[in-house]
């Protein structure tokens, strides 16, 4: 099977046109007008226009010379409200979006959810509410019957861990809850929400179905940090996975009465491919306080370099890994595709950029001689875009976007990833 080269994007992030085509409010429209809650102040009101200028991204692509375009749907643009029937201008849209990729032999890959709930969904308890799992099949069921004939793999959620961690636990996200570990319900109503979203799909006859999760190692400081290590592995990497392959639940205090008969078999539906998003290991040790409200305390890991986030530049994570997942999962574990690698970094000569993807990839080429079953790789973005609670102040796209004219300049990283391309086939 030909390998797959790709970028990925989101639609909060980049598309603009919040209040356009019958589009209803989503919760990072209303968390991103609340003062404060953006480091610059920003929105996603415009951020990219992509909404407008979808052609000229499509050519962008084009030019790289990808197989694969992972993008996500605005959830409020198919069911303003998060129910009832699509809104046809908003189909309309990704109709066209399609369209257009596939005319330049692009194949799209859809993500259902990508954090964008309809705030008229949150107001009714958002995702700590179960009904919210049977409103997200319906809308994938929507979007399925409209796409689903030209869409080569469909990706259910991502990154339900930050979503769940930064969205409810810990309030940095919309919609800004600070729920700590009373915030689980929403790991068990996102999943059953990919697992109803998985029989709609395939109702639909979806050619392949996976997940988008976000995976870190986890490196203990010292020799009595293992124990905290493993408690953070098993609430990042763990919850997230152990479910979809049929384990059940890691321990993690999950009121049981949340998870209802038949849940678990919902859940563990087949997929055809599991997305690994990885940009970093994370640092864990005990408790530095007897009372902590939690049994691991995340610490920055020291001795690498830095992205322009602040992040520590760890190539061989990757292949560390990928390599876990398949000791850990062994046959169990679907072929992956890695749905998000990528890097913050200033100025469209960008060298940094450069040696991190080249890292990267090369450590997932490693992983991959080891046997691990990887089938894509997609850069973390296309576009400069909005950074959720950072604004427009971290720029991770291969081509540079001047906010205030929406021009758009390939950078340095382009022109080696479209290389990397042409070399590679």
């Amino acid at each position: 099977m030909a390998f797959t080269w790709g970028v990925s994007t989101a639609a909060y992030q980049i598309e603009g046109g919040v209040g356009e085509g019958g589009r209803g409010l989503s919760i990072w429209d209303t968390f991103s007008h609340e003062p404060g809650r953006i480091s610059d102040g920003s929105t996603g009101d415009v951020a990219c226009d992509h909404f407008h200028r979808y052609a000229e991204d499509v050519d962008l692509m084009a030019g790289l010379g990808i197989d694969a375009y992972r993008f996500s749907v605005a959830w409020p643009r198919i069911q303003p409200d998060g129910t009832g029937p699509a809104n046809a201008t908003g189909l309309d849209f990704y109709d066209r979006l399609v369209d257009a990729l596939l005319g330049k032999g692009i194949d799209p890959v859809v993500t259902l959810f990508h954090w964008d709930l309809p705030q008229a969904l949150q107001d009714k308890g958002g995702w700590l509410s179960r009904d919210t799992a049977f409103r997200f099949a319906e809308y994938a069921g929507l979007v399925a019957a409209a796409l689903g004939d030209r869409v080569r793999l469909w990706i259910t959620l991502n990154e339900p861990f930050v979503h769940m961690t930064l969205g409810y636990a810990t309030g940095e996200h919309a919609p800004g809850q600070t729920l700590l570990f009373d915030a689980l319900p929403v790991a068990h109503h996102q999943l059953l929400g990919h697992g109803l979203a998985v029989t709609a799909l395939r109702a639909q006859g979806a050619a392949a179905v996976a997940i988008a999760n976000n995976y870190t190692p986890i490196w203990p400081i010292g020799e009595g940090d293992v124990a905290a290590a493993a408690a953070y592995h098993a609430l990042h990497n763990r919850l997230f996975t152990d479910p979809l392959l049929g384990r059940g639940y890691p321990e993690l205090g999950l009121d049981p009465s949340v998870v209802h008969a038949g849940d678990l078999d919902t859940i563990a539906a087949p997929l055809d491919a599991l997305g690994v998003n990885y940009y970093n290991p994370t640092g864990v040790r005990a408790p530095s306080t007897p009372d902590s409200p939690l049994p691991f305390e995340l610490v920055p890991i020291s001795g690498y370099p830095t992205t322009a986030f602040g992040w520590p530049v760890v190539p061989d994570g990757l292949r560390q890994l990928l390599v876990s997942l398949k000791e850990e999962y062994g046959e169990s574990l679907p072929p992956i595709h890695v749905t998000e690698s990528g890097c913050a970094y200033d100025g469209i000569d960008d060298p940094e950029r450069v040696t991190y993807l080249d890292g990267h990839i090369g450590a997932m080429r490693s992983a991959m001689a080891s046997g691990v079953d990887v089938r894509g790789y997609f850069v973390w973005s296309l576009l400069d875009n909005f950074e959720w609670a950072e604004g427009y102040t971290k720029r991770f796209g291969l081509v540079h976007v001047d906010y205030d004219t929406q021009v758009r300049t390939p950078k340095t990283s382009y022109a080696w990833y479209r290389d990397l391309i042409r070399a590679s086939r």
